[in-house]
Protein backbone atom coordinates (compact mmCIF):
# COMPACT_ATOMS: atom_id res chain seq x y z
CA UNK A 1 0.00 0.00 0.00
CA UNK A 2 1.25 3.77 -1.17
CA UNK A 3 1.54 5.99 1.52
CA UNK A 4 -1.30 8.48 2.26
CA UNK A 5 -0.44 12.07 2.88
CA UNK A 6 -2.47 14.53 5.10
CA UNK A 7 -4.52 16.02 2.08
CA UNK A 8 -5.06 12.35 0.66
CA UNK A 9 -6.25 11.37 4.27
CA UNK A 10 -8.30 14.72 4.08
CA UNK A 11 -10.26 14.01 1.00
CA UNK A 12 -10.75 10.25 1.54
CA UNK A 13 -12.54 11.18 4.62
CA UNK A 14 -15.39 12.75 2.83
CA UNK A 15 -15.26 9.91 0.56
CA UNK A 16 -15.72 7.34 3.12
CA UNK A 17 -18.48 9.61 5.24
CA UNK A 18 -20.49 10.44 1.51
CA UNK A 19 -19.64 7.81 -1.07
CA UNK A 20 -20.73 7.06 -3.69
CA UNK A 21 -19.76 11.34 -4.22
CA UNK A 22 -19.27 13.69 -7.12
CA UNK A 23 -15.85 15.11 -7.29
CA UNK A 24 -18.00 18.38 -7.58
CA UNK A 25 -19.41 17.87 -3.91
CA UNK A 26 -16.37 16.66 -3.21
CA UNK A 27 -14.49 20.01 -3.74
CA UNK A 28 -17.41 21.78 -2.38
CA UNK A 29 -16.97 20.20 0.91
CA UNK A 30 -13.28 20.48 0.99
CA UNK A 31 -13.66 23.97 0.59
CA UNK A 32 -16.16 24.77 3.31
CA UNK A 33 -14.59 22.35 5.64
CA UNK A 34 -10.74 22.72 5.21
CA UNK A 35 -10.83 25.86 3.13
CA UNK A 36 -9.46 24.25 -0.56
CA UNK A 37 -10.18 25.91 -3.74
CA UNK A 38 -11.37 23.71 -6.37
CA UNK A 39 -7.97 23.17 -8.13
CA UNK A 40 -6.39 21.85 -4.80
CA UNK A 41 -9.14 19.17 -4.32
CA UNK A 42 -9.16 17.90 -8.12
CA UNK A 43 -5.27 16.97 -7.97
CA UNK A 44 -5.84 15.13 -4.53
CA UNK A 45 -8.69 13.16 -6.39
CA UNK A 46 -6.35 12.75 -9.50
CA UNK A 47 -3.86 11.39 -7.44
CA UNK A 48 -6.01 9.06 -5.35
CA UNK A 49 -7.67 7.83 -8.29
CA UNK A 50 -3.76 6.89 -9.91
CA UNK A 51 -2.47 5.60 -6.24
CA UNK A 52 -6.06 3.09 -7.05
CA UNK A 53 -7.52 3.82 -3.96
CA UNK A 54 -10.54 5.48 -5.58
CA UNK A 55 -12.24 5.18 -8.76
CA UNK A 56 -13.95 7.89 -10.56
CA UNK A 57 -16.95 7.18 -13.26
CA UNK A 58 -18.76 8.81 -15.68
CA UNK A 59 -21.21 10.49 -15.94
CA UNK A 60 -20.46 13.11 -13.10
CA UNK A 61 -16.89 12.18 -11.96
CA UNK A 62 -18.14 9.77 -9.09
CA UNK A 63 -15.74 8.69 -6.84
CA UNK A 64 -16.08 5.42 -4.50
CA UNK A 65 -13.66 4.08 -2.60
CA UNK A 66 -11.33 1.23 -3.24
CA UNK A 67 -9.41 0.87 0.02
CA UNK A 68 -11.44 0.86 3.35
CA UNK A 69 -10.97 3.44 5.87
CA UNK A 70 -10.30 0.68 8.46
CA UNK A 71 -7.23 -0.96 5.95
CA UNK A 72 -5.70 2.88 5.87
CA UNK A 73 -5.82 3.05 9.40
CA UNK A 74 -3.83 -0.25 10.49
CA UNK A 75 -1.53 0.37 7.60
CA UNK A 76 -0.71 4.34 9.04
CA UNK A 77 -0.54 2.75 12.57
CA UNK A 78 1.86 -0.36 11.35
CA UNK A 79 3.68 2.39 9.64
CA UNK A 80 3.73 5.03 13.18
CA UNK A 81 5.20 1.95 14.84
CA UNK A 82 8.16 0.73 12.36
CA UNK A 83 9.10 5.09 11.89
CA UNK A 84 8.93 5.79 15.75
CA UNK A 85 9.28 2.44 17.53
CA UNK A 86 11.41 0.08 15.46
CA UNK A 87 8.44 -2.11 15.01
CA UNK A 88 8.02 -2.83 18.61
CA UNK A 89 4.51 -2.64 19.24
CA UNK A 90 5.55 -2.85 23.27
CA UNK A 91 7.39 -0.19 23.04
CA UNK A 92 4.25 2.00 21.80
CA UNK A 93 2.35 0.52 24.46
CA UNK A 94 4.94 1.48 26.93
CA UNK A 95 4.70 5.23 25.33
CA UNK A 96 1.43 5.24 26.14
CA UNK A 97 1.03 4.28 29.52
CA UNK A 98 3.64 6.73 30.36
CA UNK A 99 1.65 9.44 29.22
CA UNK A 100 -0.26 11.16 32.06
CA UNK A 101 -2.89 11.93 29.60
CA UNK A 102 -4.20 8.18 29.55
CA UNK A 103 -6.62 7.52 32.17
CA UNK A 104 -7.22 4.95 33.97
CA UNK A 105 -10.49 4.10 32.32
CA UNK A 106 -8.27 4.06 28.96
CA UNK A 107 -5.97 1.90 30.48
CA UNK A 108 -8.98 -0.88 31.28
CA UNK A 109 -9.87 -0.44 27.90
CA UNK A 110 -6.73 -1.33 26.95
CA UNK A 111 -6.31 -4.27 29.25
CA UNK A 112 -9.87 -5.56 27.99
CA UNK A 113 -8.54 -5.77 24.58
CA UNK A 114 -5.30 -7.48 24.97
CA UNK A 115 -7.23 -10.28 27.16
CA UNK A 116 -9.58 -10.72 24.42
CA UNK A 117 -6.96 -11.15 22.03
Amino acid sequence: MQKLFDSEIKVMEIIWENEPISAKQISLIAAEEIGWNKNTTYTVIKKLESKGYIKREDPGFICTSLISRDDVCKSEVKSLIDRLFGGSKKALFSALLEDEKLSSDDIDELRKMIEER
